[in-house]
């Protein structure tokens, strides 16, 4: 920020009070052409901090672009207390060709934060994001969804070993939090790492627009702006329950012990008890089952959308609940009579 307030890139500046609405040039194609990235940047009048929503780093990501579109052009913004650099979709190529890697050697620009100058086409896309609508920041929220072929829960992944990102992490109000460092080269990693505080959200399946998902996202950005102080008239909320998610014996990834097509007994965000039938898979003739049993009692996090498997594929992600956490998700998911007795 400069001495009066202003947001400033390279190129422009979004004065207090002021929003901006740019493409802002990253790369060029083939033929020569720019490639922009839509950026919307909201510079409240009062004082506060900068906060930036990212989506579609993976380009057929598309939950999260409608979390920041309605951010930046449906939320009421004019009692803003700081700054919000809204960028709906990052990996532009991938997005356009809906793909998850951008088309060019088949980068993964979400492991090529924070780019260098210089270097590949991935790396230098990433470095002009970061330098330009990263770097000013003081705390920041990225959009994912899972991979093609599965789902994910709504929830955070977060360093909660860094204090900074603890205070986000649990503003955001999410019921499971995932503790784990952002992998090298990720956007969550490298800006925590350049004393931004970072988290991902991961909410549901490549591809598509999920209202519940998005409505959920929602309400956890209004939760984290209230917890720094951009929206004042918010709160923070408390989601009724949750669960840190902190070492590797705490989750795992269910994979195939066989190829064929797959059942899915349980939806994502189900509690499943140690011994239950998770998932079946079985042969074109339906005559050779293989059950898929749950190792302990857990929450499903993610689970399988395509139901084809060679060995070896991931069918869900399972994390482990403490006592007291199991027994309210049990009353909240049991059916309506089932309360009411």
């Amino acid at each position: 920020m400069s001495d009066d307030g202003s947001f400033t890139y390279n190129g422009g500046a979004v004065a207090p009070g002021e929003t901006q609405n740019l493409r802002y040039g990253i790369s060029e194609t083939y033929l020569g052409d720019p490639v922009r990235i839509p950026v919307t940047i909201i510079n409240g009048e009062r004082d506060g901090p900068t906060a930036f929503l990212s989506a579609a780093a993976h380009g057929d990501e598309l939950n999260g672009i409608e979390v920041v579109r309605e951010v930046a052009h449906e939320w009421d913004l004019s009692e803003l207390a700081g700054t919000i650099v809204c960028l709906p979709v990052l990996n532009v190529p991938g997005f356009l060709a809906q793909q998850r890697y951008l088309p060019v050697y088949d980068r993964d620009l979400n492991r090529s934060f924070p780019g260098r100058a210089g270097s590949t086409s991935s790396k230098r896309m990433a470095h002009q994001i970061f330098t330009n609508f990263v770097e000013p920041c003081d705390l920041g929220i990225d959009f994912h969804t899972s991979t093609r072929g599965r789902t994910n829960m709504l929830h955070v992944r977060a360093d909660m070993a860094d204090e900074d990102v603890h205070r986000l992490g649990m503003a955001f109000g999410s019921n499971v939090v995932i503790d784990s460092e952002g992998p090298s080269g990720t956007l969550r990693g490298e800006a925590t790492a350049a004393g931004i505080p970072t988290i991902t959200v991961e909410m549901g399946e490549a591809h598509r627009f999920q209202r519940g998902l998005i409505d959920a996202a929602l309400a956890g950005v209004e939760s984290a702006f209230a917890e720094y102080g951009l929206l004042e008239q918010s709160s923070v909320r408390w989601p009724g329950w949750r669960t840190i998610i902190a070492g590797s014996d705490e989750k795992t990834w269910i994979r195939a012990d066989a190829g064929g097509i797959v059942d899915m007994h349980y939806d994502s965000g189900a509690l499943v008890r140690e011994g239950d039938r998770i998932a079946t898979i079985t042969n074109p003739f339906k005559d050779d089952n293989e059950p898929v049993a749950a190792p302990f009692t857990g929450l499903l996090v993610g689970v399988l959308e395509n139901p084809v498997v060679y060995p070896g594929n991931p069918l869900c992600h399972l994390v482990e609940l403490d006592e007291p956490t199991r027994r309210v998700v049990e009353a909240e998911q049991a059916p309506a009579d089932a309360r009411g007795a």
